[in-house]
């Protein structure tokens, strides 16, 4: 080797050995399975880490006889509940499970201990627990059986004994006989726990007791268009249905409450009209009176107070929550403070019959709990989000838009526009689409989607295609069974909208939802190829026929209520020609699928199906399996993971870095 050669091998040796270090890589959580991801680098996770630390609150439950509260908020990597003795008290840690815990009850009395429910791997099973006032779990019992999961519960107006109801848990084979066992029991003395009905199917809820605790109401629940009110007495079981079945329009009913002398109910309600009222029915004649007919919007939240002299309910207006409080006396519509713009939510008086909690959540602000006094009108707020790297307050306002679809029909979503002082120019747009079907997105929190607005100058919209609820019932239909692909229709309107805006760049959209959406955007993917850059699908279904036959049974005929019956040849068929899974071929664009192993509706069977026809094509997907999460990933360390990946795959596929 000459001279010359000799000194550049060795000052590329040189240079070789000097390189910077590879960049550090951020460990994965250990029940996380993934497929095709890059890993995450530290320095990204630190800087979206930012966004990940809002701890949104929400109201659980009064204790009777003390103005102070429980609440859930997250702890460490869950949400847990927390003891609040008096507005802006220190929170006081009351569960800590490695797993969720979102609400519990106080015994409505005396406040001497409290229920919860709690599942296992985000499987859904959940088991009713009774606990004291202190921290510790291993003070908490257990009160309903194992291996069958508690649907709701009430507690007796006394205090002495609540109503739950169980259904079976078998999402093996084809079985689809489900029968939901009504029990009673002593929260002391869970041993003596009584079944005292068996109903078929799985759609009872909504357990309420009398006054005078001797007679529940509930409702059986066929579909999000159609359900019906039951009376039982508790001592005997008998039980009749208080409204019948009509052979024209389905009539919906929702929560129900006894009056307070037990002689009616207040219920809530679409019979003969488009939106869902607030009703008074009489017991003795079933005459029905409405009590918000005024209001052309849908009634979503109400309690009744304790003395019975007062109504709390939420309307909801174009995705924005309003508080109503009425006489019942004299239906008098009693004046209400300004609250904050956003959705209100567990509304829930205090036995005292004055104190109104719920919940409040804004785009700029996580949910904090509030109180009304309703004498004095005086409005608290009890809890406020604990600061973090990033000032909520700068978020972006929603704004609401609107576009034709392809029949003429007017459909809306709201739009957070990524700030054109920092990103000048046609933005990148991420079309996230809600799951349900029959949910609707509001201009709620963002939390860690803000991250893609503000540090990646993407303009993230959320519309409520046809099968939305919100807009009456008319409107709610639009989708069911072989109307299916008609919202798939409208996000491709929603292209053609964009393209006519000159702030978003119509060559650069990602499309992305959860569950139902996760399906949407698989077919978005088959419809629309030419017309995306790639898109994200979260739990979602990849083919109708094998999510219906696979998902928990007691789940079945509700969701055959809104996409057909898949034991019907014909509707089979149909089901089978839309289906993502045998139009993978049309997906050509890259895919990001991520799925719980315990999901209870959309099993995990669905995303590795569709993972692995296109890992066959030779199609780019990303896939992320978590063995301890459900249908979504509720523990905080898979839910950043999760998150940071994103940020990585809309990095490179829509905004084009690497």
């Amino acid at each position: 080797m000459s001279a010359f050669f000799y000194v550049i091998a060795v000052a590329l040796c040189l240079a070789l050995s000097t390189e910077a270090p590879a960049e550090d890589i951020l460990a994965s959580p250990p029940a996380l399975v993934l497929d095709g991801l890059p890993p995450v680098p530290a320095r990204l996770a630190a800087d979206v880490g930012r966004y990940t630390e809002f701890k949104p609150t929400a109201f659980s439950s009064w204790h009777p006889q003390r103005l102070e509260m429980l609440i859930a908020r997250r702890h460490k990597n869950t949400t847990q509940i927390h003891r609040l003795s008096a507005p802006g008290a220190e929170l006081e840690l009351r569960t800590d499970y490695a797993e969720p815990v979102r609400s519990a009850s106080y015994q409505p009395t005396t406040g001497g201990y409290y229920l919860f429910g709690k599942d296992s791997g985000g499987n859904e099973v959940f088991r009713l627990h009774r606990s004291g006032n202190g921290p510790s779990n291993a003070a908490a019992v257990a009160i309903s059986p194992e291996d069958r999961r508690v649907q709701s519960f009430a507690w007796s107006n006394r205090g002495d004994r609540v109503v739950y109801t169980t259904v079976p848990v078998n999402r093996k084979g084809s079985d689809d006989r489900v029968v939901s066992e009504v029990h009673v029991a002593n929260p002391l003395k869970p041993d003596r726990d009584k079944v005292i009905a068996e109903l078929p199917g799985g759609g009872w809820f909504g357990f309420t007791w009398s006054p005078d605790d001797t007679r529940l109401v509930y409702l059986e629940y066929v579909s999000v268009n159609e359900s019906y009110l039951w009376i039982m007495d508790v001592a005997s079981g008998k039980r009749r249905r208080l409204t019948e079945k009509s052979s024209g329009e389905p009539v919906l009913y929702a929560e129900t409450k006894f009056s307070r002398d037990g002689k009616g109910l207040y219920t809530v309600t679409d019979r003969g009209t488009e939106f869902r009222t607030l009703n008074y029915v009489d017991l003795a004649t079933l005459r029905h009176t409405p009590l918000s007919a005024d209001i052309q919007w849908d009634v979503e939240d109400f309690d009744l107070s304790h003395d019975g002299k007062r109504i709390a309910f939420v309307t909801n207006e174009d995705g924005t929550g309003v508080l109503h409080v009425m006489r019942t006396r004299d239906r008098k519509m009693l004046p209400v403070p300004r609250l904050p713009l956003g959705t209100l939510d567990s509304v829930n008086w205090h036995r005292d019959s004055v104190n109104l909690a719920f919940s409040v959540t804004s785009a700029k602000s996580p949910s904090d709990v509030y109180s009304l006094n309703a004498v004095s009108g005086k409005l608290t707020r009890w809890t406020r989000h604990e600061p973090v790297g990033v000032d909520p307050g700068a978020f972006v306002e929603p704004e609401l838009v609107r576009w034709p679809s392809f029949d003429g029909r007017s459909i809306s979503g709201f739009l957070y526009r990524a700030p054109p002082n920092r990103f000048p120019g046609k933005r990148p747009v991420l079309v996230n689409i809600h799951g349900g079907p029959e949910s609707q997105f509001r201009p709620w929190f963002l939390a860690r989607l803000n991250y893609h607005i503000d540090e990646q100058g993407i303009s993230v919209l959320f519309p409520n295609v046809r099968g939305s609820s919100g807009y009456g019932k008319a409107f709610l239909k639009l989708d069911n069974g072989r109307l299916r692909e008609d919202s798939v229709k409208d996000i491709g309107a929603l292209l053609d909208w964009i393209a006519t805006q000159p702030d978003l760049d119509a060559s650069r959209i990602m499309v992305t939802g959860g569950s139902y959406g996760g399906y949407m955007s698989l077919a978005v993917s088959t419809l629309y190829a030419d017309r995306i850059a790639a898109s994200v699908s979260v739990v979602g279904i990849s083919n109708f026929v094998t999510f219906l036959e696979r998902t928990e049974s007691y789940r079945r005929d509700l969701r055959r209520a809104e996409y057909g019956d898949e034991r019907d040849p014909e509707m089979r068929k149909f089901l089978e020609g839309i289906a993502p899974l045998h139009r993978a071929e049309r997906i050509s664009k890259p895919l990001f699928v991520v799925q719980g192993k315990n999901d209870p509706r959309v099993p995990y069977t669905e995303a590795e199906q569709i993972v692995a026809t296109l890992k066959n094509r030779g199609t780019p997907v990303w896939y992320m399996l978590a063995n301890d999460e459900g249908h979504g990933f509720a523990k905080k360390a898979n839910a950043d993971y999760q998150f940071y990946s994103t940020v990585g795959f809309i990095s490179r596929h829509l905004l084009g870095l690497d």
